[in-house]
């Protein structure tokens, strides 16, 4: 269902399911669950990579359990909507940063998937669709983290005509950073890696929560002094000395050394 790996400060979760396209069930919403909060507890984890394994990166959710679903009573239905809502609220709201490696198809719950990653980069053959609408459904659980990623004029689109569209369509969008050749995926994601690395821990966290609190704030005396109160904050912590030292010393800080 899923394989994880840790090497040199990177956690790899890859999704395992390709005979069914990595679609997911209740049972993998609450492995991958599980698994994303294990990974940003550790210490030695600095970045996590979301893969899959197969042609695609996730059909989105399993026929399986859709048909189970459609008998279920309003309240199983509730219950299911919020373990799936709380994947996605871990995975936007990993500490570490987090790369969304896309492969193949992304469709459905998989795009929530791709816009709850901090960064995503995608193959030439990955092909998206936001297709809930078609189902007599609509992307309800993932729409907070996927119009963040796209704006609301587009979102406007592709939520209604549930049309598929490619990875260069999802980049002009904002869905997805980059866009490789399937063969350079690896190493975009490597690369991509490798500038994380050479971040500080804790910077990087707080840079994730600078983000989410500054970006829906009005430009008040009140975010004025927020933003004051967090630089000078993190200027006196270890990290942000040893940071400065390392600079003024022309010289790789410790963190980099421990990657």
């Amino acid at each position: 269902m899923l394989q994880s790996e840790i090497k040199e400060g990177v956690g790899t979760i890859r999704m395992n399911r390709p005979e069914v396209h990595n679609a997911f069930d209740d049972a993998l919403i609450a492995a991958l669950t599980a698994e994303l909060r294990r990974l940003d507890a550790l210490p030695e984890i600095r970045v996590v990579v979301l893969a899959a394994s197969g042609k695609s990166f996730s059909a989105g959710a399993d026929l399986g359990w859709m048909k189970r679903m459609a008998s279920y009573s309003r309240e199983e239905n509730l219950r299911d909507g919020m373990a799936l809502a709380g994947l996605m609220r871990t995975l936007d709201g990993m500490n570490k940063p987090t790369i969304a490696r896309i492969q193949g198809a992304a469709f459905g719950g998989g795009v929530g998937l791709v816009a709850c990653c901090d960064m995503a980069i995608a193959s030439t053959e990955a092909i998206f669709s936001l297709s809930e609408v078609r189902l007599g459904l609509i992307p309800s659980v993932i729409s907070p983290y996927v119009i963040a990623a796209i704006g609301e004029r587009e979102a406007r689109r592709y939520f209604l005509t549930a049309e598929r569209f490619d990875a260069v369509e999802a980049r002009r969008i904002g869905l997805v950073h980059e866009v490789v050749n399937i063969d350079a995926l690896d190493t975009a994601v490597a690369n991509m890696t490798a500038h994380l690395l050479k971040g500080g821990p804790q910077a990087l966290a707080a840079a994730k929560k600078l983000i989410v609190d500054v970006s829906r704030r009005p430009m008040d005396d009140a975010l004025l002094a927020e933003t004051a109160r967090r630089i000078a904050a993190i200027r006196v912590e270890a990290e942000g000395q040893e940071g400065l030292a390392a600079f003024f010393d022309k010289r790789a800080p410790a963190w980099s050394k421990k990657s």
